[in-house]
């Protein structure tokens, strides 16, 4: 017989899931994220490694994510100051769910679309 779950089983399932999700929820954060992890650590590396981001929403999703401690904001004592941004070892974290979620989104394509030919062509279309 199938065990029921009540609305606490539940709860106590979705609630970290919701929380995760509020942290890196949004259209740039976890874009943010990955190009932080291949190396990008200047304003300008992160906003060229990211199409169509702007400035102005880079900026706001940086703070919050440093908010989050997520990013690391380090100003370095050179003329002109340089400003770097860091994954914190909290970040490093998500790496592995990031990579989870690539691995499953590649899947999902293939589910989707069919071959790998049919993949790669609607690759170029989406």
């Amino acid at each position: 017989m199938e065990k029921q779950h009540n609305h606490k089983d539940c709860m106590h399932a979705l609630k970290p899931v919701q929380d995760t999700l509020d942290v890196i929820n949004g259209k740039w954060k976890l874009q943010i994220i990955i190009s932080l992890n291949a190396g990008n650590k200047r304003f300008t590396e992160i906003e060229r490694s990211i199409p169509k981001l702007t400035s102005k929403v880079l900026a706001k999703e940086l703070k919050e994510l440093e908010q989050n401690n997520l990013v690391d904001r380090v100003v370095k004592d050179t003329y002109p100051v340089s400003i770097e941004y860091l994954p914190t070892e909290h970040t490093k974290t998500l790496f592995p769910v990031v990579e989870s979620l690539k691995n499953w989104g590649e899947n999902h394509r293939k589910h989707i679309f069919g071959s790998p030919a049919e993949v790669e062509k609607n690759n170029e279309i989406i």
